[in-house]
């Protein structure tokens, strides 16, 4: 049996998970929007300059409409996540997009690919969902934000549809390229925010150090893990697993941060884990 898969998409929701604490570092006032913006842009042209020195890009070998379309969801995610985050606070607008994303990833599968959820995918989804809303119920100072909750909402369906749509383009390239290329389009799309918004804050050098690993760590390497495993299993046990990034955000904030976690935060995290553990074990041993 072959557990890659799995372990690649969860040690990219792992590194995805490490972003909220390592942008806590930035010094100054830094617009969510254009970290987002420095991320993409670091991660995809840093991959290009990569696979065009080793020769590891065919220009006719992207398909184009599935790279485009990858792309646009991708830099959608960015604006809809962030705004989400600035209207309804970090933990539910971090657990409202990704905690949707399984769900809209089920739904689009079905509805697009004619691919009906089975039992397991359901299970531990339900089960990760759950937790959650249980990890983050004891936030006395969340304030929800109906709109805050509907561009959330729209971040996870844009992350189910990235991980439908660049399965196609994973399909006819291999990771790397594909990731440098989408990434790449999806940077352009997004540069226009840093003419108009405040990035003053670059000017200090320990804020270029915190990007620099925001950019290749948590989005260049992250992605590429993630699109290794996509490769192989369906995309909506690839965006259950992704529920690995709240979990490793809440255990950094405990570890690293100094919060504190109830009772009820740690029965979340239980939650959390026992999905992830039924869908990468069980999924296994059913298609045995």
């Amino acid at each position: 049996m072959n557990y890659l898969p799995y372990i690649w998409v969860l040690l990219a929701a792992m590194l995805w998970g490490t972003t909220g604490t390592a942008q806590s570092f930035i010094e100054g006032n830094a617009h969510p929007l254009t970290i987002g913006a420095m991320r993409l842009g670091i991660g995809g042209f840093t991959l290009l300059a990569f696979v065009l020195l080793a020769k590891k890009l065919s220009w006719k070998e992207i398909p184009w409409k599935a790279a485009l379309v990858s792309a646009a969801l991708m830099a959608l995610f960015q604006p809809l996540f962030f705004s989400s985050v600035q209207l309804t606070g970090i933990a539910i607008g971090t657990v409202a997009s990704i905690g949707s994303a399984p769900v809209f990833s089920g739904l689009l599968e079905w509805l697009i690919l004619k691919r009906r959820p089975d039992r397991v995918w359901a299970a531990a989804t339900a089960s990760a969902i759950a937790g959650c809303l249980l990890l983050f119920s004891d936030k006395q100072a969340a304030v929800i934000d109906p709109l805050g909750i509907v561009l959330a909402l729209g971040a996870g369906m844009s992350f189910a549809g990235y991980a439908i749509s660049s399965k196609k383009v994973l399909d006819r390239m291999d990771a790397v390229p594909a990731v440098a290329v989408i990434f790449s389009l999806g940077a352009l799309a997004l540069l226009p925010f840093l003419g108009v918004l405040d990035i003053s804050y670059l000017a200090q050098p320990g804020n270029l150090a915190v990007l620099a690993y925001l950019g290749i760590g948590a989005t260049s390497l992250s992605y590429i893990l993630f699109s290794h495993g996509l490769k192989n299993i369906p995309s909506s046990s690839a965006v259950t697993l992704s529920l690995g990034e709240p979990l490793t955000a809440a255990l950094l904030g405990v570890f690293i941060v100094g919060e504190r976690l109830s009772g009820i935060s740690w029965a979340g995290v239980l939650l959390l884990l026992g999905g992830i553990l039924i869908l990468t074990f069980a999924k296994k041993k059913s298609s045995s």
